[in-house]
């Protein structure tokens, strides 16, 4: 009986039972070897479980999709408008998620296609590339632009104050703003400071506390100067 539902289904749809289950095994395949590669050169914030499961099955579902459409015009503006129907909603990701994905979508019309040994040689082409990228660090910068926050007391001149630190620390500084805290008795300056990645950014803060008289040094990423 179930032999029979399959060849009722195959025979409308021009789709044999063997070639639908390589298929969907190799598009599976697949997506679990894209999926293990995105969680082993995801960034050190770690790897969102969710986009990890996602990457399986995408694979699978567009070789079924094209498995189905086949070489149908008809069909294929059909499935074309129950799409257009689907919204999909999420928070802004990273563009190596969105290259990931679109990897995926290319393993899995490879294998909708019948290409089995084309999906398989590029999908392990890739994966040994991101592998290689991730281990050279492609891209990283060398240097980050940090927002550095003094406290010094009122009799401590700013001006200049602390240009010596600066240029053995940094590559570049510049004063965005002074203010006054505590009724006038402290003053609050703001630079931002490019630095290189290898410098020890304890040791610079150390110069720092022994010039302000260890009063609050604040040392954060730079994002919007605007605020401040």
């Amino acid at each position: 009986m179930v032999q029979s539902i399959f060849s009722t289904t195959t025979t409308s749809t021009s789709i044999s039972l063997t070639t639908s289950v390589l298929t969907i095994l190799i598009s599976f395949i697949l997506g679990g070897l894209i999926s293990f590669t995105y969680m082993k050169t995801a960034n050190k914030s770690g790897f969102s479980q969710n986009f990890a499961l996602t990457l399986i099955i995408v694979p699978t579902v567009i070789a079924i999709i094209v498995l189905l459409i086949g070489s149908n015009i008809a069909r294929a503006f059909s499935l074309a408008g129950t799409f257009s129907l689907i919204k999909f909603r999420s928070a802004p990701g990273d563009p190596k998620d969105i290259s990931y994905v679109l990897f995926s979508m290319a393993a899995g019309l490879a294998c909708g296609i019948g290409f089995y040994g084309y999906a398989v040689l590029f999908t392990l082409f890739l994966c040994l590339l991101m592998f290689a990228l991730n281990i050279f660090n492609f891209g990283k910068k060398k240097i980050s632009q940090k927002l550095l926050k003094i406290t010094i007391p009122e009799d401590l001149n700013f001006e200049g104050a602390f240009d010596d630190i600066f240029e053995q620390f940094t590559t570049g500084h510049e004063l965005i703003k002074v203010k006054t805290t505590d009724l006038g008795s402290l003053y609050q300056i703001v630079y931002t400071v490019t630095m290189n990645n290898s410098t020890s950014q304890k040791d610079f803060l150390d110069e720092l506390r022994c010039r302000n008289g260890n009063l609050n040094i604040t040392l954060s990423m730079l994002t919007d100067t605007s605020e401040y």
